[in-house]
C-alpha cells in the first residue's frame, strides 16, 4: 500500500512535475492494484492551508478532495487507534497533520510518499519514499 502525503496527492492528480518519475511509477502501480491511498486528514490540511492563504488554490478544498478521490485514490479514515498512535510517536515534531499522516502509514503498514524533509529525516522504521525522486 502507498500513502500519499497531502502535497504528493495534489501533485499526482495535477501531473505536477514536482512528483518524481520513480514516485509517479510507484503511485501508478499502487493505483492499478487499488492500493493508492491518502489520509482523510489531508483534506483537513488542504482546507486549513487554503483558509490561511498558504495554499494558492484555483479550486475549493471540496473540489480538490473530489479530484483526488475521482482519480481512484482511496481515502483512509482517521480512526481512534490512529489518533492515539499519533500522540505516541517518539522524536516527532508537533505538526498535527504530519502526526496523523505518519500514524496512518504505520497503522496500515504503508509506504509514505512525501517530500516533507522532517518526515523523511524522522528516525523511525516507517517505510517512506522521497516524492521528488
Amino acid at each position: 500500500m502507498i500513502l500519499l502525503d497531502t502535497h504528493a496527492a495534489m501533485w499526482f492528480v495535477t501531473a505536477d512535475e514536482a512528483l518524481g518519475e520513480q514516485s509517479e511509477r510507484l503511485a501508478r502501480r499502487a493505483l492499478a492494484d487499488d492500493h493508492l491511498t491518502v489520509s482523510a486528514i489531508s483534506f483537513w490540511e488542504i482546507a486549513m492551508l487554503t483558509a490561511k492563504r498558504r495554499l494558492q488554490a484555483t479550486i475549493s478544498p471540496a473540489e480538490q478532495r473530489h479530484r483526488i478521490l475521482i482519480a481512484g485514490i482511496q481515502e483512509l479514515p482517521l480512526t481512534g487507534d490512529i489518533a492515539v498512535l499519533s500522540v505516541a510517536l517518539e522524536h516527532f515534531h508537533g505538526d498535527p497533520a504530519d502526526r496523523f499522516i505518519a500514524a496512518t502509514a504505520l497503522a496500515h503498514d504503508a509506504t509514505l510518499i512525501t517530500a516533507d524533509k522532517r518526515l523523511l529525516a524522522w528516525r523511525h522504521q516507517m517505510k517512506r519514499h522521497n516524492a521528488t525522486r
